[in-house]
This record gives structure tokens, C-alpha cells and sequence, in this order.
């Protein structure tokens, strides 16, 4: 099995080295146009070779597209016009999926895609943050498989289980307006929070003396990356908005009950939301 990486990051990265790994994979050919991850990837051995794009797919039975979801959106259409009339398979593992549906949904090799997006990472990018075991145990979530050839669902479900994630079937639509709950707007959240410190705290030393583990734990998605982060929320701008006007919503009462210095209420508003726990349990 000769697998094409398409964007040597953290997540393409990571599966290059547990699908090596775990024998799923005998040869990964490495595509990103960043030259210095290129040259990462080859010297910490995560790819064997680094090409073009189209040598790479000429080259490759699967073809893991792991780059920002609008190349992803570009770089799809490019790949199921090269690959028509072959049994290779191509992949996505991009965090919506609304778009690229919509993009691919008429094309003559759309059976050839299966759109996945792995709920596992962290807030570091590029090749050297790829580590193995990253994806173990975590949530696989596969869109629209009724759409992709029963052979390259399997391949790609056998990939997944390679990598130990357990997989959920969804609509790309209702897999958009779930991830903006539960993903994004935890990046947005922490976005928000560093600027509000960065504007009001000056010194870097009060931050460093200051910050505990709430903070720390609640600004660390800030670290992510832009180029990342900003097609994803571009991307899934519908349904982000209607996340954000919920979130300033229920901040808007937190505000409200703090400037009434109503202990009680806080208190119960508090109590209303410890109630996630029974669910991250």
C-alpha cells in the first residue's frame, strides 16, 4: 500500500507515522508546498519521498488530503479528475464538510471519495508537533458514506481502525453544526480570551505570575494556528454565527447576574452547567 499525504502537518503527519507503524501503509509519499516541511518530514523520517502532487497520486493507492479545508475544497476536484477509472481512493480529514460536499457532489469519481474528519489534535502544527498515537481511541466521524464506492468506505473504515478511532456516520450538513458546538467555538472562545488579556495585561511578567490552570487550560487552543483555523471558521461561517450569538446569549446573563450581585442566581446558572460533566463522563 502506497499512501500520498497531502499536507505534512500535525494530522497528516501523525497518520503517516501509525499507518507506517501499525503495516497499513508500506510507502508514504510526502506533498506540501512548503519546502521546510518537506524537508522535516523526510529527515524524521514521517515520509519516505516528497513529490507533486500528481506524481504523488500517479504513485499512490490512497491519497490523505490533510491540508487547510479550503486547499482541501481545491485540491479534491484536481485529484478525482486524475484518478478516474483507477481503484485509488482519496480522503479528506478536514474539520467541515458542508462545502466540500457540495463541490464534489456531481463529479463522475465522487464514489472514489470518502469524506472523514478525525476529532483528535492538538494546538501545535506543522511536522514536527505529528507524534504517533494521537488519533487511539478517539472519535472518526465519516460523511455521507451512502456516496463513496462500498470498496473505498471499506478501505478507509479499515484505515480508521488501523489507527484505533471509533467511527460515527453523519450528513456533512449535521456534522457542520455539530463540530461548531463542540470545536470551534471552543478555538473562538480561546481566541477571544488571550486578545482580552494581551489588551488589558501589558506585561508579559503579570500574565506568567498571574496565570493558573484555569486560564492556562482555557487559553491553550489559542496557540492553534491561523492558516488552519481561519478557513475553518470561513468555512463554516453559517453556522459558527449562530453558535457565537448563543454563546453571547448566556454571557450576556452571566453579565446581567454579576452586575445584580445575585449570588443565587449565579449559583444556579453554575449548577445548569455542571450538568456537562454527566455527558464528558
Amino acid at each position: 500500500m502506497t499512501i500520498a499525504i497531502v499536507g505534512i502537518g500535525l494530522i497528516g503527519g501523525s497518520m503517516a507515522i501509525d499507518l507506517r507503524k501499525r503495516g497499513f501503509a508500506d510507502k508514504i509519499i510526502g506533498v506540501d508546498n512548503n519546502i521546510q516541511h518537506q524537508n522535516i518530514a523526510l529527515l524524521c523520517g514521517i515520509v519516505d519521498e516528497t513529490d507533486t502532487l500528481e506524481n504523488a497520486i500517479d504513485k499512490s493507492d490512497v491519497i490523505i488530503l490533510s491540508s487547510p479545508v479550503d486547499s482541501n475544497c481545491l485540491l479534491l476536484l484536481q485529484i478525482l479528475d486524475l484518478i478516474g477509472g483507477t481503484s485509488k481512493v482519496v480522503t479528506d480529514m478536514g474539520s467541515t464538510k458542508a462545502g466540500i460536499a457540495a463541490i464534489s457532489r456531481n463529479h463522475s469519481n465522487r464514489g472514489r471519495y470518502v469524506a472523514a474528519h478525525p476529532m483528535a489534535g492538538t494546538e501545535y502544527s506543522g511536522p514536527m508537533a505529528a507524534h504517533s498515537r494521537l488519533f487511539d481511541y478517539k472519535t472518526a466521524i465519516i460523511c455521507d458514506p451512502e456516496l463513496s464506492d462500498t470498496d473505498a468506505l471499506e478501505l478507509v473504515e479499515e484505515m480508521l481502525d488501523i489507527l484505533n478511532m471509533k467511527k460515527v456516520l453523519m450528513k456533512s450538513s449535521e456534522h457542520d453544526v455539530h463540530v461548531a458546538y463542540v470545536s470551534h467555538i471552543s478555538h473562538i472562545t480561546s481566541f477571544s480570551l488571550a486578545l482580552c488579556v494581551l489588551d488589558k495585561e501589558h506585561e508579559a511578567e503579570n500574565i506568567l505570575t498571574l496565570a493558573g490552570g484555569g486560564f492556562e487550560s482555557t487559553v491553550r487552543l489559542a496557540k492553534s494556528n491561523g492558516d488552519t483555523w481561519a478557513p475553518i471558521f470561513s468555512e463554516n461561517s453559517g453556522y459558527i454565527l449562530e453558535v457565537m450569538d448563543t454563546y453571547i446569549e448566556k454571557m450576556n446573563i452571566f453579565r446581567k447576574l454579576i452586575s445584580e450581585k445575585d449570588v443565587k442566581g449565579l449559583k444556579v446558572l453554575m449548577e445548569e452547567a455542571n450538568k456537562i460533566q454527566k455527558i464528558l463522563n
